[in-house]
């Protein structure tokens, strides 16, 4: 057997992870996948030449680069129903706050927390596609990302439309207070879905849950949501929002673009 350690420098978050192992799951040839997403590592053990596995990799555009192949003996992989159980419980998180946001953001007129929902939703598409087609043939996956793909692109077209009416228009203050605090939530539900999934796969130091918080795209979101609103306050303005809302708008189409390459 085989193992060839993969550099994937844009893999962030589980999400990633997720698109990965479907984008991987179609070649015979793969006996397991090992991911460390803090160091942006992927350990991938095939009976066969690494050509077809690191092709399908470099489609997905996530910066991925083969390190390197070495033989290996190792046979034993722990996989159990551990890892699906809480796939469960980080899509339950993902879709709640998913729900949390949307409902928050339209209270207090916040593009922002509207738009970080969809980032929400977009990671519960992620791991619904991985467990709720599990078992099913891989056409089936790939009519569900393609399903979940395009759902997205609409959502965040409808939210650039949004946006550029507010920009336009004169709307009220959005919430500055909803959108921080709804945020500074938001951050650690995304730390907990981080460090729940990396110590699925290995047992960590408490120091690691840090650590990957702080890799995390998300993270970065919610950091600018707070700041928005900080902005929005400083300013009196409901600029800042809207500008932190477009550019979520713009990540959430990026993601929809990489499940849509799952369906090809």
């Amino acid at each position: 057997m085989k193992k060839s350690i993969f550099e994937i420098s844009k893999m962030d978050c589980p999400s990633e992870e997720n698109l990965i192992r479907m984008k991987l799951e179609g070649i015979s040839s793969i006996v397991h996948l090992d991911f460390d997403i803090s160091n942006r590592k992927l350990d991938v053990y095939h009976e066969e030449d690494s050509e077809k596995i690191e092709k399908s990799i470099l489609e997905l555009n996530l910066g991925g680069k083969k390190l390197s192949t070495v033989e290996t003996n190792q046979k034993d992989f722990n996989e159990t129903n551990h890892q699906r159980k809480l796939l469960w419980v980080v899509l339950t998180i993902n879709f709640s706050f998913f729900l949390i946001e949307m409902t928050t953001g339209f209270l207090s007129k916040s593009m922002g927390l509207i738009a970080d929902s969809l980032d929400m939703l977009a990671d519960s598409f992620v791991y619904g596609i991985s467990l709720f087609a599990v078992g099913g043939t891989l056409m089936r996956k790939k009519k569900i990302a393609k399903l979940a793909g395009y759902f997205q692109i609409v959502l965040a077209l409808i939210g650039f439309v949004e946006v550029l009416r507010r920009f336009i228009g004169t709307e009220k203050l959005p919430d500055f207070y909803t959108m921080i605090i709804i945020s500074i939530f938001a951050l650690i539900a995304n730390g907990m879905c981080l460090y729940i999934l990396q110590k699925s796969k290995s047992k960590q130091e408490a120091h690691m849950k840090a650590s990957m918080i702080f890799t995390s795209n998300d993270v970065i979101i919610n950091l600018g949501i707070i700041t928005a609103g900080l902005m929005v306050h400083w300013l009196g303005s409901n600029k800042p929002d809207l500008i932190i809302g477009t550019i979520v708008f713009v990540l959430v189409i990026q993601g929809a673009f990489r499940i849509l390459k799952l369906s090809k």
